[in-house]
């Protein structure tokens, strides 16, 4: 008691920040006040912040508030705490070479939306709806029937309502398409896609034994004579496509393109892999390759590109019953099921609206960041305007590989167009990703470095002797 009525006796604190009416969360402002502090020179590391409770008392908030801004501040590496000493700021954090990585397809973090509030609320909400024990034991996999019926309504922007026992869960994209390869395939069975695809395809591809043959695609995909051509040369038992903001080349197949891909497949009796993990993020998508040929396209929906990769969760919609039961079997020949935690979570943020706010967070930010692209990199940029990466086409004198390793020793981290070769041959370009750096500013930084580097000729090899 005596402690305290020494705090509330002492001077106010040097240091106070302004809390407005209409700021948002008091626990952000605090924080943020305090990066504003140590940005300016108001406070300097080793400065002692003032004890929670005088801090609380002096801005009228509860102590609950000042102990969640203290936490977010030291989240940000801005303060340390020593013991009975107190709370101090923090020497700032020296990194050695930071890589600015522009090589990894993942969700920007939205404006305004407090992740880490986001991700407490939604798993108080499963651990206090659900059998704790049932989150925490064996499950046959393909989901639960809520977390079906949250898959059939996050895909019902793309098909209207669904049977929710047409949708299966997945541990992510990449374990649905292994299990579908494993399902609809045999060992040395040709699985056709675009001369640059998806690199996880050719992954699973290569160690279950399948070939993968290119077709060739122009600015609108794959080529609908080139598909059919293919069909009757190799005798397909899959092919592959990843219509929407393709990866790594950002086009979006038109609908009229899809109905004839599918029109085909179906000629020729040969299934279709459609992966979409992008079609939430794209501003108007035609309707998926799915809603043209229902009977053999196969659909992925990944929510790791749209919202966390951390669920590690992806819908398939499988229609025919037999060809479910099959690919169950196949997925759980190496991946039993989804973690039934995340799967949780992410049916919870599906059902109680927390899922569309966070996609329309990363939708917005996502345009932000290609404008900005499109701004520093003028005449080379070739970006859709959303999603998450664009592909670059590069100047004569500059190769991809060479160029992937001139950025890499400048700090910068970008994919060369090999990586994404089907067919061992590679146009001269590179992918960007926009969203893998948190803050808009570093981004900036990225894409002007890489810029001014794309205008300089590369300089000539030469060996250092030591």
């Amino acid at each position: 008691m005596s402690q305290l009525k020494s705090m509330q006796d002492a001077d106010p604190p040097g240091w106070m920040p302004r809390l407005a009416a209409h700021g948002g969360p008091r626990f952000l402002q605090i924080a943020d006040a305090l990066q504003a502090a140590v940005a300016d020179g108001s406070l300097r590391a080793g400065d002692r912040l003032p004890p929670q409770r005088l801090l609380a008392a002096q801005l009228d908030v509860d102590l609950t508030t000042v102990t969640r801004a203290y936490d977010e501040a030291r989240r940000r590496s801005l303060l340390e705490g020593r013991g009975a000493r107190g709370t101090y700021v923090a020497a700032p954090k020296v990194e050695l070479n930071p890589v600015l990585d522009l090589s990894m397809n993942t969700p920007p973090p939205p404006e305004g939306v407090d992740f880490d509030d986001l991700l407490k609320q939604g798993l108080s909400q499963v651990l206090m709806r659900a059998d704790n024990e049932l989150l925490m034991t064996y499950h046959l996999g393909g989901g639960s029937d809520a977390d079906r019926k949250a898959g059939a309504r996050w895909l019902a922007p793309m098909f209207g309502q669904l049977d929710a026992a047409q949708v299966l869960v997945c541990p992510g994209a990449q374990a649905a398409i292994a299990a579908l390869i494993l399902a609809l395939t045999e060992p040395g069975d040709v699985i056709l896609a675009e001369p640059a695809s998806y690199p996880g395809l050719r992954a699973a591809a290569t160690q279950f034994g399948r070939r993968i043959v290119a077709v060739g695609a122009d600015r609108h995909g794959m080529l609908p004579e080139l598909l059919e051509e293919a069909c009757r040369a190799h005798q397909p038992a899959l092919v592959y496509l990843n219509p929407t903001l393709q990866n790594p080349t950002a086009v979006t197949m038109p609908a009229r393109r899809r109905q004839e891909l599918a029109a085909i497949a179906q000629r020729c009796d040969v299934r279709i892999v459609e992966d979409d993990p992008y079609w939430l993020l794209a501003e108007d998508p035609p309707p998926p390759i799915a809603t043209f040929g229902p009977g053999n396209v196969y659909y992925i929906s990944t929510l790791s590109k749209c919202l966390t990769p951390g669920l590690r969760v992806a819908f398939v919609l499988v229609r025919d019953p037999r060809e479910r039961e099959r690919f169950l079997a196949a997925l759980r020949s190496f991946a039993l099921m989804a973690a039934p935690l995340t799967a949780a979570l992410a049916t919870q943020w599906i059902l109680d609206g927390s899922a569309e706010a966070l996609l329309a967070g990363v939708c917005k930010e996502a345009r932000l960041r290609h404008a900005m692209a499109r701004d520093i990199l003028a005449g080379r940029y070739s970006g859709a305007g959303d999603g998450l990466h664009v592909w670059l086409e590069l100047p004569a004198y500059w190769n991809a590989s060479q160029l992937a390793h001139a950025a890499g020793s400048e700090g910068i981290a970008v994919t060369p167009a090999e990586a994404f070769a089907t067919d061992g041959a590679s146009v001269n370009a590179i992918r960007i990703s926009l969203g893998s750096i948190k803050d808009r500013g570093r981004l900036r930084a990225g894409l002007q470095r890489l810029s001014q580097l794309l205008a300089r000729r590369p300089e000539p090899f030469s060996a250092a002797v030591v």
